[in-house]
């Protein structure tokens, strides 16, 4: 379970507490485990838990205080206590403690005294139950939420829910009246005012990738599909029932696309040819090829800025997958991020001020993005900066592989993951 958690005011009670807990009964002499987080700078967060009934209750210090993001989660009988500040990393605590299969699980604020009320805000509450240990990658999928969230203060909002599905590649419409993504092979619109779903019409070209995005100007709409054994790329006017024109060829290997240039001149993929995954440009009216990276490792994502000035992508080049940008030509290539974190797909915000990206944790395959892992959306200056963390999510494949800025730059949409009752 998940939340973000503020008090409200000034207490006169230095030790009022919020928290999650999960507990075997709701008796107050119940075996439980909980995280607590205290309104008082000397009193460190904790992981409280009663480990025999009726016993006294014992603790395990985080070296943080007042934190505002909180995660109680159990594997097995391993229970994960996890706090953060706003734009920070999760810090841990791990107990194995043996309670029961199933538990009353719910958030609680303490003021430690009779006579005194206290108040907090519980925000962006989640409790995600994750995949089982035996799904079959890619084959199984568990559900999926289709969420907003505001990158000044980390509200997010779920607006939309599937049960057993896996939601991909969200996008903002250009007109900031819809939310685009993939269900299934199928193209997918949500409106923000009334919550209407609709199919998008892509004419015979089916069972799509997650890989499709706007024009910058929003009036095309590009599509990765089936030709054959491989995938291309295909463009057509967004919602158009004309038929979508193939702009790379199958012959040459798989194509999957991640974005326009400005001048709709101009699109930029990720490419397999000879059985190498580098980024490529295509010209949209002659249908010709630049090949823009030369590794023999992965390099993928890649995205223009709205200036049109550069192109932003990943690449595991340097043994992580770390963030880079380049000249159009594919000249002038240089990483710019550096932690021990996987990151992936560098989106830029319309405004050209910010990037937002996906990061995995460093105990992944570097070259992998799979579903259903603990990841981070962060947040980093366009130009240059350290980056913070805006989002603790359950996701991972699908969650924001293409750009997904709202047209004002405030607000992004992604997707998270869990399990449904």
């Amino acid at each position: 379970m998940n939340a973000t958690v503020n008090f409200i005011g000034k207490s006169n009670n230095s030790e009022r507490e919020a928290g999650i807990i999960a507990a075997e009964q709701l008796d107050t002499n119940s075996r439980f485990v909980s995280g607590n987080i205290y309104d008082s700078i000397p009193i460190p967060a904790s992981m409280q838990f009663r480990i025999r009934k009726d016993e006294k209750i014992d603790h395990e210090n985080i070296s943080s205080y007042r934190p505002t993001i909180i995660s109680l989660s159990r594997t097995g009988d391993t229970f994960s206590f996890s706090v953060a500040y706003y734009g920070e990393n999760y810090k841990v605590v791990r107990k194995d403690i043996k309670l029961d299969s199933e538990l009353f699980v719910g958030i609680y604020i303490k003021s430690n005294s009779e006579n005194l009320l206290e108040k907090a805000v519980f925000s962006n509450v989640r409790v995600i139950i994750p995949a089982p240990n035996n799904f079959r990658h890619y084959r199984d999928y568990i559900g999926s939420y289709l969420e907003t969230m505001d990158v000044t203060t980390g509200l997010r909002k779920i607006v939309y829910s599937l049960p057993g599905v896996s939601i991909q590649a969200p996008n903002w419409t250009k007109d900031n009246k819809e939310l685009m993504y993939n269900v299934n092979g199928k193209l997918y619109t949500y409106e923000l005012a009334d919550g209407k779903v609709s199919q998008l019409n892509t004419g015979e070209i089916s069972d799509l990738d997650g890989d499709h995005t706007q024009s910058f100007d929003g009036e095309m709409l590009g599509i990765s599909g089936p030709v054959g054994q491989n995938e291309a790329i295909y463009i057509m006017p967004f919602k158009s029932s004309e038929k979508p024109i193939q702009i790379t060829s199958g012959n040459t290997g798989p194509s999957y696309l991640h974005g326009w240039s400005p001048d709709k001149s101009t699109l930029v993929f990720t490419g397999k040819r000879n059985n190498i995954f580098d980024i490529y440009s295509v010209n949209i009216a002659t249908h010709k090829e630049t090949r823009l990276t030369n590794n023999a490792v992965l390099d993928d994502g890649p995205e223009f800025t709205p200036d049109g000035k550069y192109i932003y992508f990943n690449s595991v080049r340097t043994g992580t997958m770390q963030l880079w940008r380049m000249k159009p030509d594919g000249s002038n290539q240089e990483q710019i991020t550096f932690d021990e974190y996987n990151n992936w797909f560098p989106h830029i915000s319309p405004d050209g001020k910010w990037i937002v990206y996906l990061a995995f944790p460093k105990d992944i395959d570097p070259s992998d993005h799979p579903f259903y892992k603990n990841v981070y959306i962060r947040l980093m200056p366009a130009s240059g900066g350290a980056p913070k963390t805006i989002g603790y999510v359950y996701g991972g494949q699908g969650t924001m592989n293409e750009p997904n800025w709202s047209p004002d730059s405030k607000n992004i949409t992604f997707v998270s993951n869990s399990k449904f009752n």
